[in-house]
Order: structure tokens, then C-alpha cells, then sequence
């Protein structure tokens, strides 16, 4: 870890020094007590084609459960088989994401992304011909959706440094990103279910694509600033790119602590939450009350998001760890049969907490981490988050049975309090001090004399990660819907 952390310090020393500078002309400055919020709005021709990328991708991502579950049923297949299929497009992804993180830190990540979409885009479609036309063989589908998985490996590092390149303030463009995300999520599977209805799964396929389409449009449209100067990676091959990423990642000890932290999230409360908080809510008060009580989950991560984009806390990780305690709320208030009224409001509690946090985790890993490693490193964060999670929900059946369903959840809402006061007892958790990007939202063409600015009157600054609402850890922990699957799908 030393040698690591010393290159690193070295390695990044003047980006760090640019930094620190004091930017007026992009509407950003840092000091010493404090960061005072651009006066730049966020949105811009390239932002909006982003954002509108974004949105659309969960849209799809969260209407292709309900065609997965009823396309798989309808054929025959039973609920292990649409667990198998499911776990095809996870395994693959979680496999992969860090060679994924490299890649994107060596080529363009927004020709990857487009390339990651246009796969996609061709598997969706060949799946919804073999739905349309009822030729549906159960390894075929699970290969489409291992295919899937690579693909969304090549596309999701990219996310995370794309962000600061097209926006001057960063935690609006992620709080504006998240509420955009929670949106779609509650529509996606009231839209498949429609289609569904009135069609088939396979139309529901179709459309995926179709969003597939749409979001590699947005990306074609886009235009990125060119990168700073000293920004991009010295290669040395690609071994050595996955090892120097470790090496930065390791010498962070906010970035390793945090996800080593969610890992006990991860297997606690996240992994038993949403096996068991269906099970209990399903029996015991119908299926219509579970859809209310994820539909109050998904209004609190918009409520979230919305806040995040007014409030600025200095310490970043302090105020999101805070705002964590509410995810409390929810595992409690299902494991107490406290009520569906009650039950829908602890999971709008938690929705909002999980958002909050997630603007906050991302934006610090977008604004303190070298650019020319952050992709490695948000691949690393998506690839820890993602480890545990599926632990959590295998253990979460045996653990029902020998403790009671109530009882796990429960104490799966009392973990949830203490990794949070876990987060805010390490100093270099809730220490860090926001940092704001000097180099953020600059048109095309401006960026170059940007960072020759910052580099006239350099001197110093600090390290983060996120997966915008698609996986595990610090950015996965909303508990998935039934009709959703989560870590860093998109």
C-alpha cells in the first residue's frame, strides 16, 4: 500500500494542485471554509442528451423483469428458471466491471457506451423475436442475458467520469440524474405490465431495445470537452492499468472503508430486505399492498433526489451517513407488522435516505478521485458492492427459518443504525470536505485552456465512487423492486 500511495501522491500531485486553484471563470471556487455553489446551471445541450440517456435506460432496465418473470412463466418455465436467467446478466456483470474500468480509462468511454448499447440493443431485439414468435429455450435466454451483462460491464465505469466532463456542478447533475431514475423506475414496471397486458412479453422486449436505440442516439449526439492535460493514463499495459487501479483504490482509505462497510449492509439488511419484506407483506396483506409499498419507496428516492439538489453540506459523507438512519425505517416497520400505512411510510423514509446518500457517494467519488483512474475505481466500488449482495438474499431464506421472518428484518433495521454509525466514527469518512471541479461543463474546444489555467496557478486537492443507481454497495443499496434488478445494470 505504501509504494501505491506514494505514486499516487506523486503521480497526481499537479492535478491535485489545479484543483485546489480558485476557477471564477467556470463558476466554482474552493476555500478553506468551504465551497461556494456554481452560479452555472447545469443543464446544457450535452447534459440534456445525458440525462435524457439516462432516464430512458431505467426505464427500460426496470420494465424488463415483469416481461423476464411473465415471458418465462407464460412458456412453461418456473420462478428458478427466471432466477437463473437474471443471475446470467448479474454474474457476468459483476465478473467483468473492473477489465470494464480499465478499458475505460485506456479508450473513449463514450464510444464504449455506444458500443455497450448497440449490443444490447441487437440481444433485446433477437430476444423479443424469440418471445414474439414462441421459441423460447431457456440457455438461449440466459446467454442473451450473459451477454447483456458483459456489455453493461463495458458501459457502466464510463457513467462515473462523464459526469464531472459535462457538468460545472456536479451534485446537481447526480441529484438531477437520480430523481430522473427514481421516475422511471416507478413507471417502468406499471408500463411493461400494460404492455404485457395488451400485447405480450415480447412487446416488452421490443421496447427495450427501442430504449436501447435512444439511449445510444443520445450518446451519438453527444459531445464530450476534451480531457484535461495530465488527465489521461500513462499505459503501461493493460495488467499494469488493473493493478495501479487497486493501488489507488487501496490508498484511499474513505473509498475502501465505505465499501468494506456496505458489505455488512450488504448481507444484513439490503440481501434479506427484499426476499422477506415481500414474502411478509404479500401474505399477510395482498400483492396490491406490496405494489403501495414500493411505490412509497420509489417517491422517497424522488424526494431524496430532489433534496440533494438543494442542500450542500460541506462534508459530504457526514450528511449522507445521516441521512442513511433512515433506511432503518423500513425493514423495521415491515418486520414490526407496524401496518401498510406505517410500512409505506418507513419505506418512503428509507427511499429518501438511500437517495440522499447516493447523490452524496457519488458526487465525492466523481470530484476527489484523479480522473485518469476514477473509471478503474467506480468499476472497483460496483464490482465490492455487488459481491455481497447476492449473499445477503441466499441467506436470507435459511435465516427466516431458523429465526423468523420478523426477527431477521428487524435486526436487519438495527445493522442498517450501526453501519451508519459505523461511517461516521471513521474520521476519513466523515471527514472529507467537498471539492468542486475546476474543469465541469466546459463547452467543446474549452477545456484545453481551461486546464492551462489551472496549471498557471496550481497548487493541490483530494479522492471518490458511485453506480448510478444500478448496483450494489454505496450505490446499490435501494433494496430492488420485485420487477427490478439493480446493481450497476445500466
Amino acid at each position: 500500500m505504501g509504494p501505491g500511495k506514494r505514486s499516487g501522491t506523486a503521480r497526481h500531485g499537479g492535478w491535485r494542485a489545479r484543483r485546489r486553484t480558485r476557477s471564477t471563470r467556470h463558476g466554482t471556487r474552493a476555500t478553506r471554509h468551504g465551497t461556494r455553489a456554481t452560479r452555472h446551471t447545469i443543464w446544457s445541450r450535452d447534459f440534456g442528451l445525458f440525462f435524457a440517456a439516462r432516464a430512458v435506460a431505467k426505464l427500460g432496465d426496470t420494465m424488463l423483469p415483469v416481461a423476464l418473470a411473465a415471458g418465462l412463466l407464460e412458456h412453461g418455465h418456473g420462478a428458478g428458471a427466471v432466477g437463473l436467467a437474471m443471475a446470467a446478466t448479474t454474474v457476468c456483470f459483476a465478473g467483468l466491471v473492473i477489465f470494464g474500468g480499465v478499458f475505460a480509462d485506456r479508450f473513449s468511454t463514450r464510444l464504449l457506451m455506444i458500443g455497450a448499447d448497440a449490443v444490447r440493443l441487437v440481444t433485446q431485439a433477437l430476444a423479443a423475436v424469440f418471445f414474439f414468435t414462441g421459441h423460447v429455450v431457456l440457455w438461449q435466454i440466459c446467454l442473451i442475458g450473459a451477454v447483456n451483462g458483459a456489455a453493461a460491464a463495458l458501459f457502466q465505469p464510463g457513467v462515473a467520469s462523464t459526469v464531472p466532463r459535462l457538468a460545472a456542478d456536479v451534485q446537481k447533475a447526480n441529484g438531477a440524474i437520480r430523481v430522473a431514475e427514481s421516475t422511471a423506475s416507478l413507471a417502468g414496471p406499471a408500463v411493461a405490465g400494460v404492455l404485457v397486458g395488451l400485447a405480450s412479453p415480447g412487446a416488452v422486449f421490443a421496447a427495450h431495445a427501442g430504449t436501447y436505440a435512444l439511449s445510444a442516439l443520445c450518446l451519438v449526439l453527444l459531445r464530450l470537452p476534451p480531457a484535461l492535460p495530465g488527465s489521461l493514463p500513462d499505459s503501461e499495459g493493460f495488467r499494469a492499468d488493473l493493478v495501479q487501479g487497486w493501488r489507488e483504490f487501496r490508498a484511499r482509505t474513505w473509498l475502501w472503508g465505505v465499501i468494506a462497510i456496505f458489505g455488512v449492509l450488504m448481507i444484513t439488511t439490503s440481501g434479506p430486505t427484499v426476499p422477506l419484506v415481500a414474502t411478509l407483506v404479500v401474505q399477510e396483506h395482498g400483492s396490491g399492498a406490496y405494489g403501495l409499498v414500493n411505490s412509497a419507496l420509489g417517491a422517497g428516492t424522488v424526494v431524496g433526489g430532489l433534496i440533494a439538489l438543494r442542500l450542500r453540506p460541506r462534508r459530504m459523507l457526514r450528511a449522507g451517513s445521516l441521512a442513511l438512519f433512515g433506511y432503518c425505517a423500513f425493514p423495521t416497520a415491515v418486520g414490526a407488522r407496524l401496518g401498510v400505512p406505517l410500512m409505506a411510510l418507513g419505506a418512503a423514509v428509507a427511499g429518501a435516505g438511500i437517495s440522499f446518500w447516493g447523490v452524496m457517494w457519488a458526487t465525492s467519488v466523481q470530484t476527489q478521485v484523479p480522473p485518469d483512474v476514477l473509471n478503474r475505481i467506480h468499476a472497483y466500488d460496483v464490482a465490492g458492492s455487488l459481491a455481497l449482495l447476492p449473499v445477503g438474499q441466499a441467506l436470507a431464506g435459511p435465516a427466516a427459518s431458523a429465526f423468523g421472518a420478523e426477527r431477521v428484518l428487524i435486526t436487519g433495521g438495527v445493522m442498517a443504525g450501526v453501519v451508519c454509525l459505523v461511517l461516521l466514527s471513521v474520521p476519513a469518512i466523515r471527514g472529507l470536505v467537498r471539492v468542486e471541479p475546476a474543469y465541469g461543463g466546459l463547452p467543446a474546444g474549452a477545456a484545453g485552456a481551461a486546464g492551462a489555467a489551472g496549471a498557471a496557478g496550481a497548487t493541490g486537492v483530494m479522492g471518490a465512487t458511485d453506480t448510478t443507481g444500478a448496483t450494489g454497495g454505496p450505490a446499490a443499496t435501494t433494496p430492488p423492486r420485485p420487477a427490478s434488478a439493480r446493481p450497476g445494470s445500466r
